[in-house]
């Protein structure tokens, strides 16, 4: 291994970080192997006569990326060969929905070439999530983490006593909360969210001289998915129909040969409902916009060229603002904008 590594005398890089750009480097390239040993810190400070001190500052910081490990009584060893960028970043999302995914993407798009991104997907399960935590604990330089979990009985919950005591031992500078947030997670300093509740109240508000026209309006928010949804959505939208004395049902989903009836507004939440009742509407001939009205929740391209108006978090804002605030080491509690999009089908 010593062939390979160079440390430049007349540099004006430190000589630890030297150590760690040069391993990297060799890595990369395939000069050095997944579970290849490497030299002790005395031998490669004897060896390039440095001070033993830059040698195990520099191990300290590939062993905390998780580029090399040590096994205690036979030394060093390179632990892995894909994560050889200068920024490492776990990426743990509750589902591989579409609107996760452009998240994601516009994540990508961002942070640019210079950062390794490993995505993972814990399907609102708390166990999974906390043995993917577990098991990459102190291996990356970032984790963005999207808390939706379930209980036994499918109801969503934000996060659990688990969970949190998971979150609070990953160092609040590389712990970023996206998507969803609760204060029990009071150490958290990088929120970016979307506020379920007011988020869906202020949205419907936007389109309240149409929506009065409707006899009733109906919340297709379903019970039992697989992937729950928040029930702030619920509480945003019961406000609003209560504040302005609006008629209101809620329905788990929208059920096959149901009874439709003019001046009804449903507002859907999953895809599949929102296509059923598409169907629903064309077989029965009524006039969609007027005598039927929809409202989707989540924007797609294919809505847009269907005509249905939305109320939509900016998912590529979310996703671009998360990486900036990587790029730029900055910290804070971001919401996302979200919009009322008003199309022929209201």
């Amino acid at each position: 291994m010593m062939k390979f590594i160079k440390i430049d005398e007349n540099s004006r890089v430190p000589k630890y970080q030297q150590i760690i750009d040069s391993i990297i480097h060799n890595i990369s390239i395939g000069n050095l192997k997944m579970d290849e040993k490497i030299p002790s810190i005395n031998m490669f400070s004897e060896e390039f006569y440095l001070s033993r001190d830059t040698v195990e500052k520099a191990y300290s910081i590939l062993k905390d990326r998780n580029i090399i490990t040590s096994i205690r009584g036979k030394g060093f060893y390179i632990s892995r060969t894909k994560l050889i960028s200068k920024v490492n970043i776990f990426f743990l999302i509750n589902k591989l929905s579409n609107y996760k995914l452009r998240i994601y993407n516009h994540f990508i798009d961002t942070i640019g070439a210079n950062a390794h991104v490993d995505l993972q997907v814990y399907h609102c399960d708390e166990t999974l999530f906390l043995n993917l935590l577990d098991k990459n604990k102190a291996a990356y330089d970032y984790y963005i983490i999207m808390p939706h979990f379930k209980t036994e009985d499918l109801k969503h919950v934000t996060l659990t006593q688990k969970v949190i005591k998971a979150l609070e031992e990953i160092p609040t500078e590389k712990l970023i909360i996206l998507d969803n947030v609760k204060p029990e997670l009071k150490s958290v300093q990088t929120e970016i969210f979307q506020d379920f509740e007011n988020d869906i109240y202020f949205a419907l508000k936007k389109g309240l001289d149409k929506i009065k026209t409707y006899e009733k309006i109906i919340l297709v928010y379903p019970e039992q998915s697989v992937y729950p949804y928040p029930r702030r959505i619920l509480h945003g939208f019961r406000k609003f129909c209560v504040e302005y004395k609006l008629d209101f049902e809620i329905l788990d989903k929208i059920y096959d040969d149901m009874i439709l009836k003019k001046g009804d507004l449903f507002i859907t939440i999953e895809e599949s409902d929102l296509v059923n009742l598409l169907k629903q509407v064309r077989e029965d001939e009524f006039k969609l916009g007027s005598e039927i009205g929809i409202i989707s929740y989540n924007d797609t391209p294919l809505k847009e060229l269907l005509g249905i108006t939305v109320m939509s978090t900016d998912f590529k804002i979310m996703g671009e603002t998360a990486a900036n605030m990587i790029r730029n080491k900055s910290r804070g509690t971001i919401k996302v904008p979200f919009n009322f999009i008003e199309r022929d089908s209201l």
